[in-house]
């Protein structure tokens, strides 16, 4: 079969399509997933890039969506032709976080071998069914961006019909945010440094848009907008360089679900304002695969569809992640056999 790997110490140029021995048939508990999919993540892109160190030919990509080839046995969950989409945690069924998803020692791309695959064999656990009718290219973007999405507004932040919803720039996980946030009744508040950018989220059904370039004190504007209220949520994919200015936009007693750090992982945190707003700040890493099943539940019952911006063939993903380094995606990008 083939793979793209990933050739020590890291970077965009040792990016490598390689042959490797097939996977074969699975034992019992697993199943064999012809690959079709997957989908770029800020995650991914570190451990391309070597920012993440990762063992010398790792295969790259946590997100994988294919179809069902062989079940072994005792699996009764999948079926030979099921469509199915992985999960970023494998050893995480369900329940609170535990010490074995403290890092990503489990995770497909970076402790152990990704999708970047034409077969995979793994664990049934690692998979769940794909939302009904969507193209394997959509179903990849649920693993990592959209899953994390659902659980900082719904799991974590018991998000409910008339709550205020921040969302920051329009990546993979904003953008399933918004969708989320829309389709269970909220009003949602949209960032981004580009007009043409905020014209499309207001079409996802933002409410509210700032430019954070024209208001780089968007945590006051955001006051303006919610007269002096501040909102329910906020999804913070920015890290140190926005969280003062997200303490400033929650209101007293809000979540502010901290899941990137897109600005650097150091800073200095206004504690003190924290504090005085009562605000629960959580941090959070993706989700459980009981998580992904509600998930996926939900979408098939909303009609959400994600929103991907490009599509590369596998063999071109060193480029899929030059235009992620760009930044000038909208929504998720795509690869695909």
């Amino acid at each position: 079969m083939k793979s793209m790997v990933l050739n020590a110490p890291g970077g965009l140029d040792r990016i490598e399509l390689a042959e490797s021995n097939d996977p074969g048939t699975p034992g019992p508990g697993e199943i064999r997933v012809a690959i079709k999919a997957s989908s770029l993540n800020f995650h991914d892109l570190l451990v391309a890039q070597g920012n993440i160190p990762a063992d010398d030919r790792r295969v790259l990509m946590s997100d994988g969506a294919g179809v069902v080839e062989d079940v072994g046995e005792g699996v009764t969950e999948f079926r030979v032709g099921d469509h199915v989409v992985s999960g970023f945690f494998p050893q995480w069924p369900d329940g609170a976080p535990n010490p074995q998803v403290g890092n990503f020692a489990g995770t497909p791309g970076d402790g152990i071998d990704g999708f970047a695959s034409t077969h995979v064999v793994r664990a049934a656990t690692a998979f769940t069914h794909a939302p009904e009718g969507w193209s394997h290219a959509e179903a990849a973007t649920i693993t990592t961006a959209g899953l994390t999405a659902w659980r900082a507004l719904v799991v974590d932040g018991q998000l409910k019909a008339g709550d205020t919803v921040l969302t920051l720039g329009t990546g993979g996980v904003s953008i399933a945010a918004l969708q989320i946030a829309k389709a269970m009744g909220a009003r949602v508040i949209s960032t981004s440094s580009s007009d043409d950018k905020l014209a499309r989220v207001r079409e996802l059904g933002a409410d509210e848009v700032i430019n954070y370039r024209d208001e780089p004190e968007w945590g006051r504007k955001v006051l303006e907008l919610t007269c002096g209220r501040g909102v329910d949520h906020i999804v913070e994919v920015g890290g140190p360089g926005t969280l003062a200015q997200s303490f400033q936009a929650i209101r007293v007693g809000g979540h502010i679900s901290l899941i990137g750090v897109l600005t650097g992982r150091q800073g200095d945190i206004p504690t003190g304002l924290l504090m005085a707003k009562q605000a629960r700040l959580q941090g959070l890493i993706v989700g459980s695969r009981r998580d992904q099943q509600d998930y996926v539940t939900a979408l098939n019952q909303t009609g959400i569809r994600p929103v991907i911006d490009r599509t590369f063939p596998f063999a071109e993903l060193a480029d899929a992640f030059r235009h992620q380094e760009s930044g000038s995606h909208f929504g998720k990008i795509a690869v695909e056999w």
